[in-house]
C-alpha cells in the first residue's frame, strides 16, 4: 500500500494524531476532577520496551491526573518520533493504558525522477536510510535538504513528493519523486546609481552572467546565492582599481520571476569621488632596509589615480623583499591618509620591527603513496637555515612541476617554538600520475593515426618514471619502452634510458597526392645521465647506438637488381642501405620556469652536441640550441617566444639523407610536412612535339624533399584568454607567427632526359626498360600471352617519362607565417585546428592553409 507524505496530508495526519483527550463535561467555572492513577500499562510495543515508552511521559501509578495531564503524556509521546499512532484508555477508572504503534523500519530509500543530480549525490545529504525508523519529521527535513541541494545548483523550481509503500512486518519503503523543473537563469542584472561606468562594462566585472544565447553552454548564467556576493566583492575591486575610494554596493536584490525560472539581480551602488595618490612613503622598523630607497622601488606615485591593487602589490612585494632576508613574519601595514577636500590618498607602509627567522621544521603531509624524499629534496631549505622566501617559492615552484599533487599547492608558513622560528608547513593531495591511453583519431598530416601508451610518473613513489608506448599511421610506425631514475643511489644524479623501433615511410608529393619513396627502419637504444650544475643548470651526457635500414620499394624503382637513378633519382638511390650509427652527447640546461608542466613565467635554454663516429658507418658531428621565454601578461595572456637552430657536418663523409634537418608543419604552420627547404622537382616532358615542352601544370610533377645541414626557426605565440563558458568547453585559442628556414648540404645529381635531343632541335623518344625475375633474368611474353623466361616471343618491356629534375629551396631567407590556432577538448577527444598564411616563402616551398588533428580516448 502507498501513503502520500506531502505537506498537506502530513499535517493532516499530525493532527489527528495530536487529538487530545476528552472527559466529561464540567459546569461552567467549575474546575476538572483530579483523579489518581491506580494502574499504568502500554500495549502495542513491539521493539520498544514498555518502561522506555513511559520514560517518555510523567505518568507514573499513584499521581493524580486530569484532562491536561494526559494531553500532555500524548504531546511527548508525539515529540518522541518513534510512534506512528498513540492513545490513552481506562480514563475514567484510573485504570491508565497507553496503546501505541511504532514508526515503521526504513527498508529502502528510493529517489525517482532525477536526471540532472545523479542518486549518489542526494543519498549523500540526505539522513534517512535502511534499518532506520521512519519518522514524518525526518522526511520533512530530508525533503528541505535535497530542495537545497538543487537550489545550489541553480534549479529553484524543483519539487520533492514524498511517499511510503507500506511492506510486511512493519517495513516500509520511502519514495521521493523529483520534479526537478528548470535551470533557474540569471534573467536580467540591473545597476542602480552608476554614472562613470555603464552597465556593460559594470557587469563585464562579474561572474555572473546574463543568459544568452551565446552563452548557452556556461553555467556563469546559473543563479548562485554565493556567487551575488562574490560579484558584490568584484564590482568593489573593479573601482577601487580606478581611484574610486568610496564606493560601496549600498543593497543587491535578486528577485525569483512569478515561473520560478530565473532570477532579475538588482544592485544598488554609491560610486563617490575619484581619488589620487597622494604622499607615499615607507617606514621601516627593520635596520636592515632604507625606508626611502623601498618607497622609490614601489609602483604607485604621488599624482597617480588611486589604484587598490597596486597597493596589495605593494604589500606583497614588501613582505618578500623583508623575506629574502630572513624575516618571515614581517608585517606590512599600509597606513591610509583620506583628504576628501583635495582628493588624494596618501599611504604610509609600516614594516613592524621582526627579528631574523629560521626554519625550525619542515613538515609533509597527505602524501599516502609518494615517499617523504621525493617531496624533500625539492625543498630547497633544509631545518636550521636562515628563512628565504625566494627559496620557499622555488621550492614550491618545484613541488608542482612533479605533476604528482594538486595544482597550485602552496607552502605554508607557520609559527614555531620561538618568535624567531618558523615551521614550512606542505599539505599535499596526491593525484593519479598513472596514465594509460588508447587514442586513434585522424590528422591531415598523417590520415589515420592509432596510438596507445602508458606511462607512470611515480613509480613505486619513488618519483621515477616508467613508460611505454606504440603508435602506428599512414606513415609511421613506432613502439618504445623507457625508464627514468632521478635521483640515482639518493644521489644529484638522473639516470634513464630507452629501447626503440621505428618504422618511417618518406614520400614526394605528386599534385594533391603523396607517393611513397623510401623507407626506414630504426632499431636501437640510448642510456642518458644528468646532473645539476647550479640551481637552474644541469648537464646531461648520453650514448645511443642504432641500426638504420633504409630501402626503397624494388618493383618500383629497381632494374636488374639495382636502385634505378633514372626512376628513383640519385639521390634516393644513394640513400639506399644498412648502417649503424654510434654516437655519443651532452647537453647543457638553464630552465627557471615555475613550471614544467604548464609554463607561465621563466625562461628555457639547452645547448646539445652529438658525435657520431665511436665505431658505426656513420660519421657527423650535429649541434643544435633552443630558447624559450614565457610571460604573464596579466588578465590570462600568456606570451611566449622560442628560438632555436642547428647545424651538422659530416666527418669525412656527406650527410646522409636521413639524418638531415626538416622543417614544416608542425614545427612551421602555414607549411606542409617537411615543406621547407631543398627539394628536387621532377618536371615531365610532352614529348610529342619538337622540341620537347615542359608540362604547364603541376598535376604529374613531383617533389621530394632533401633536407638541410643548418637550419633556424622561431616562433611567438600570445594565448588567448576566453569567458567561462568557452573555458568550460576546453577552447584554449592562441595566435602566432613561425619564421624560419633550413638550407646546406650537398647538392644532388639531376637529370633532364631531353636536354640533348633539345639542343639538337630534335625529337625527344622516351626511355625504356624492361622487366626481370627475381633472378635478374628478362622476362619475354609467350603465345598465350603470359610472361615468361623463355627466349621466345616480344621482350616485356616499359617505357620511362621524360623529365627534367630541378634543385629548388636551398636559401637561408626566412619563411614567414602568421595565424591562429585554437585546442579544444571536444567530445570526440583532444583537437588542434590551425588557420595559417605563409607570408614570405621560396619557390618550392609546400604551402598549407588548414591543419586539423583529431582523436579519441576510450
Amino acid at each position: 500500500m502507498i501513503f502520500d507524505l506531502s505537506a498537506g496530508s502530513m499535517a493532516l495526519a499530525m493532527m489527528g494524531m495530536a487529538m487530545p483527550v476528552q472527559a466529561a463535561p464540567t459546569a461552567a467555572g467549575a474546575e476538572a476532577p483530579s483523579r489518581v492513577i491506580r494502574t499504568l500499562r502500554v500495549e502495542g510495543s513491539q521493539r520498544i520496551e514498555p518502561e522506555t515508552v513511559l520514560s517518555y511521559t510523567k505518568l507514573r501509578v499513584g499521581i493524580p491526573y486530569t484532562t491536561e495531564t494526559l494531553d500532555q503524556a500524548l504531546k511527548d509521546l508525539q515529540a518522541s518520533d518513534l510512534f506512528a499512532d498513540y492513545s490513552i484508555a481506562g480514563v475514567e477508572d484510573g485504570n491508565i493504558v497507553l496503546r501505541v504503534r511504532e514508526n515503521p523500519i526504513i527498508n529502502r530509500v528510493i529517489i525517482e525522477g532525477n536526471k540532472a543530480l545523479k542518486t549518489d549525490k542526494i543519498t549523500k545529504e540526505i539522513k534517512l536510510a535502511p534499518r532506520q525508523i521512519f519518522t514524518r519529521t525526518a522526511v520533512r527535513q530530508d525533503i528541505a535538504r535535497i530542495i537545497e541541494l538543487y537550489r545550489r545548483h541553480g534549479r529553484f523550481a524543483a519539487v520533492i513528493d514524498p511517499k511510503m509503500v507500506s511492506l510486511d512486518q512493519n517495513r516500509v519503503d520511502v519514495v521521493f519523486v523529483v520534479s526537478e523543473g528548470p535551470k533557474s537563469k540569471v534573467r536580467q542584472i540591473n545597476i542602480l546609481g552608476n554614472t562613470v561606468f555603464s552597465q556593460d562594462q559594470i557587469r563585464a566585472q562579474m561572474a555572473t552572467k546574463q543568459a544568452r544565447f551565446k552563452r548557452l553552454l556556461s553555467s556563469a548564467t546559473s543563479y548562485d546565492q554565493d556567487r551575488l556576493s562574490y560579484d558584490q566583492q568584484k564590482l568593489r575591486q573593479f573601482y577601487l582599481t580606478q581611484g574610486y575610494a568610496d564606493f560601496r554596493v549600498t543593497s543587491a536584490v535578486a528577485e525569483l520571476t512569478p515561473d520560478k525560472k530565473d532570477f532579475i539581480i538588482t544592485y544598488v551602488v554609491e560610486e563617490g569621488k575619484r581619488y589620487k595618490f597622494g604622499d607615499v612613503s615607507v617606514d621601516s622598523q627593520i635596520r636592515d632596509f632604507d625606508s626611502k630607497k623601498l618607497a622609490a622601488t614601489l609602483p604607485l606615485k604621488k599624482g597617480d589615480w588611486y589604484n587598490a591593487k597596486l597597493v596589495e602589490d605593494s604589500v606583497d612585494n614588501l613582505s618578500q623583499t623583508a623575506g629574502l632576508f630572513g624575516y618571515a613574519f614581517s608585517e606590512v601595514n599600509p597606513e591610509f591618509a583620506k583628504d576628501a577636500d583635495t582628493l588624494t590618498m596618501g599611504i604610509n607602509f609600516n614594516i613592524a620591527e621582526a627579528k631574523r627567522t629560521y626554519v625550525e621544521r619542515i613538515e609533509i603531509n597527505g602524501n599516502t603513496q609518494t615517499k617523504d624524499k621525493v617531496v624533500r629534496r625539492e625543498i630547497r631549505l633544509a631545518e636550521g637555515d636562515a628563512f628565504n622566501s625566494f627559496q620557499v617559492k622555488r621550492s614550491q615552484d618545484r613541488i608542482n612541476s612533479l605533476g604528482y599533487f594538486q595544482d597550485k599547492m602552496e607552502i605554508k608558513q607557520l609559527p614555531g617554538s620561538a618568535p624567531d622560528r618558523v615551521i614550512l608547513e606542505t599539505n599535499l593531495e596526491e593525484k593519479a600520475s598513472g596514465e594509460l591511453q588508447l587514442s586513434a583519431g585522424y590528422s591531415s598530416l598523417e590520415n589515420f593515426i592509432a596510438s596507445a601508451s602508458i606511462t607512470q610518473r611515480n613509480f613505486r613513489g619513488m618519483g621515477q618514471e616508467l613508460r611505454a608506448n606504440a603508435s602506428i599511421s599512414s606513415y609511421s610506425k613506432s613502439v618504445s619502452l623507457g625508464f627514468t631514475e632521478p635521483y640515482l643511489f639518493d644521489t644529484n644524479v638522473a639516470l634513464g634510458g630507452d629501447i626503440f623501433r621505428r618504422d618511417y615511410s618518406s614520400y614526394s608529393t605528386t599534385g594533391d597526392s603523396n607517393d611513397t619513396t623510401y623507407e626506414q627502419v630504426s632499431t636501437g637504444f640510448q642510456i642518458r645521465a644528468a646532473v645539476p650544475l647550479t640551481e637552474y643548470w644541469s648537464a646531461t651526457a648520453r650514448y645511443g647506438l642504432s641500426y638504420d635500414q633504409v630501402t626503397l620499394d624494388k618493383d618500383t624503382y629497381y632494374t636488374n637488381g639495382a636502385c634505378d637513378p633514372a626512376i628513383a633519382g640519385a639521390y634516393l638511390c644513394d640513400a639506399v642501405g644498412n648502417r649503424w650509427t654510434s654516437s655519443v652527447g651532452y647537453s647543457l640546461v638553464f630552465d627557471n620556469t615555475n613550471s614544467r608542466i604548464r609554463p607561465t613565467k621563466g625562461s628555457k635554454f639547452s645547448v646539445s652536441q652529438d658525435f657520431a663516429g665511436l665505431g658505426g658507418d656513420t660519421r657527423y658531428i650535429r649541434s643544435t640550441a633552443n630558447y624559450t621565454k614565457y610571460m604573464d601578461l596579466g588578465s590570462s595572456f600568456i606570451l611566449s617566444a622560442h628560438a632555436e637552430g642547428g647545424y651538422i657536418k659530416g666527418l669525412g663523409q656527406d650527410v646522409r639523407l636521413t639524418d638531415r634537418f626538416y622543417l614544416g608543419d608542425p614545427q612551421m604552420r602555414g607549411f606542409d610536412i617537411r615543406g621547407v627547404g631543398p627539394r628536387v622537382t621532377r618536371t615531365y616532358y610532352d614529348t610529342s612535339t619538337i622540341p620537347a615542352t615542359l608540362s604547364t601544370g603541376n598535376s604529374s610533377n613531383s617533389q621530394t624533399a632533401l633536407g638541410g645541414t643548418t637550419y633556424y626557426q622561431a616562433r611567438l605565440e600570445l594565448e588567448l584568454p576566453l569567458g567561462s563558458g568557452a573555458r568550460e568547453m576546453g577552447l584554449k585559442p592562441s595566435i602566432y607567427m613561425d619564421v624560419g628556414a633550413v638550407f646546406g648540404g650537398k647538392s644532388p645529381t639531376l637529370t633532364d632526359t631531353c636536354a640533348a635531343a633539345t639542343a639538337a632541335g630534335t625529337a625527344c623518344v622516351a626511355g625504356t626498360r624492361q622487366y626481370t625475375n627475381s633472378a635478374g633474368e628478362l622476362l619475354y611474353l609467350d603465345s598465350t600471352g603470359a610472361s615468361t623466361t623463355v627466349n621466345t616471343g616480344a621482350a616485356y618491356t616499359y617505357s620511362l617519362g621524360s623529365y627534367r629534375e630541378t634543385y629548388s629551396g636551398n636559401s637561408a631567407s626566412p619563411r614567414l607565417s602568421v595565424g591562429i590556432g585554437v585546442n579544444w577538448a571536444s567530445p570526440f577527444g583532444p583537437l588542434r585546428l590551425d588557420l595559417a598564411k605563409a607570408l614570405l616563402k621560396e619557390p618550392g616551398d609546400d604551402t598549407k592553409l588548414i591543419t586539423f588533428n583529431v582523436g579519441t580516448q576510450f
